[in-house]
């Protein structure tokens, strides 16, 4: 599965962006999503994910109610609409697929893609 992240950029904290994630190479349904972050010079953080179908979903208690993951298996792409950013926000986000569904653990996605950018200003 090749994964292709997008949607990133500069954002003044209170506001929102979309990214999308599109995938190819294999049956997108097939597998579980991921999104996780990773700020400079901390540890890659597990964000949110979803189910293959998406009825289960799970997220990190910092962004919860805020931000919203979701799926449409017809375009294979993964969406993370984040609202109300803050500064802490700020990091390169990764998209992930997996067939364990709903995991934290990055160890349990077996593809990622090359990430994209978000920066939240103060």
């Amino acid at each position: 599965v090749q994964l292709v992240e997008s949607g990133g950029g500069l954002v003044q904290a209170g506001g929102f962006l979309r990214l999308s994630c599109t995938a190819s190479g294999r049956t997108f349904g097939d597998y579980a999503m991921g999104w996780f972050r990773q700020a400079p010079g901390k540890e890659r953080e597990f964000v949110a994910a979803i189910s293959r179908s998406g009825d289960s979903i799970n997220y990190v208690d910092s962004v919860k109610g805020r931000f919203t993951i979701s799926r449409d298996n017809a375009k294979n792409t993964v969406y993370l609409r984040m609202n109300s950013l803050k500064p802490e926000d700020t990091a390169v986000y990764y998209c992930a697929a997996g067939l364990v569904a709903g995991s934290p653990s990055s160890r349990a996605y077996d593809y990622w893609g090359q990430g994209t950018q978000v920066t939240v200003s103060s």
